[in-house]
């Protein structure tokens, strides 16, 4: 291990100091991943592969934990998580429109979940377990009811100009 932590680049600082600080214990595996998150603010695969290979498991074994837990992200993440109810009240009140309304403005797609400004990231999810305000949102904690197009829109430019004016 010292060997390798001598020859890491600097992308792989932070995950060395998570294994170094729990000793390159394979046992310790969800919680180093939850602190490579934090660190990185996902998982990248090639810092994955750096943990298996320090912590002398497989990159699979490493990859099957990541993907099991929902709470970890493979891709890189917006500073707002924009997350869409599509659950069956949100989704009959036309949740798919307030879906395709924020992809337009955000230049996003059902591939690309993150916008190029790294600002946002649109996620759709099953229930946010408000249904008597569907359609419902989330922007990081901050919950959104009765969504329409025009919120959307609103709401985008809200963030964006507060964005604007703490730069």
């Amino acid at each position: 291990m010292q060997k390798n932590m001598q020859e890491v680049g600097t992308k792989h600082e932070a995950a060395c100091a998570i294994l170094e600080k729990h000793e390159c214990n394979p046992h310790m595996l969800v919680p180093i991943l939850q602190e490579i998150q934090s660190a990185y603010s996902y998982l990248p695969e090639d810092v994955m592969n750096y943990v298996a290979d320090s912590l002398n498991i497989t990159p699979g074994t490493v990859f099957g934990v990541a993907t099991f837990y929902s709470h970890f992200a493979l891709e890189a993440k917006g500073k707002y998580i924009i997350r869409v109810c599509n659950g069956t009240a949100c989704h009959v009140r036309k949740s798919v429109e307030i879906i395709k309304t924020f992809q337009a403005q955000l230049g996003l797609d059902e591939k690309k979940h993150t916008s190029d400004d790294n600002l946002f990231t649109l996620e759709e999810v099953a229930c946010i377990g408000a249904c008597g305000l569907a359609p419902v949102i989330t922007i990081n904690d901050d919950v959104y009811g009765a969504m329409t197009k025009e919120k959307v829109i609103e709401l985008i430019s809200k963030y964006k100009e507060e964005e604007t004016a703490n730069a």
